[in-house]
């Protein structure tokens, strides 16, 4: 059986049910922060690091799901990522699973994916793309 021939069809598909998994998921970190849904005991003030994190969080977490503007927003909230796992998590520990890291660096590095593979199937990006060319 050619696993390849199969499955390589689906990648699109399945790249952008990754892009608007990921989406969703790190749009709840955002909404936590600053909508405050779910309900937590966690506030941070809007003018702050961590405010500034919820924003980027919520509105680059709506850009991934709707997959707009994918690859500079997936750019943006890799770093973001990034500089979280190394300013929040990273002193804790060297190791991942103690410091509470995991999620910091999955996210660093499926949006760095996005960066390169773009945003997959039914994206508005797409859309975008397929008006530009039918000019």
């Amino acid at each position: 059986m050619n696993f390849d021939k199969i499955l390589s069809p689906l990648s699109p598909y399945f790249l952008a049910l990754l892009r608007v998994v990921s989406g969703l998921l790190f749009l709840e970190h955002g909404t936590q922060k600053i909508l405050h849904f779910p309900v937590s005991d966690f506030h941070p003030p809007i003018f702050s690091l961590l405010g500034a994190a919820g924003i980027l969080e919520l509105v680059g977490g709506v850009l991934i799901i709707l997959g707009l503007f994918t690859r500079p927003a997936a750019f943006i909230l890799s770093g973001q990522m990034a500089f979280a796992y190394f300013m929040m998590h990273a002193p804790n520990s060297v190791f991942p699973a103690l410091n509470g890291g995991d999620a910091a660096i999955l996210f660093c590095f499926i949006f760095l994916f996005m960066v390169f593979a773009g945003p997959g199937k039914f994206s508005l990006d797409g859309k975008r793309k397929a008006l530009r060319h039918s000019y």
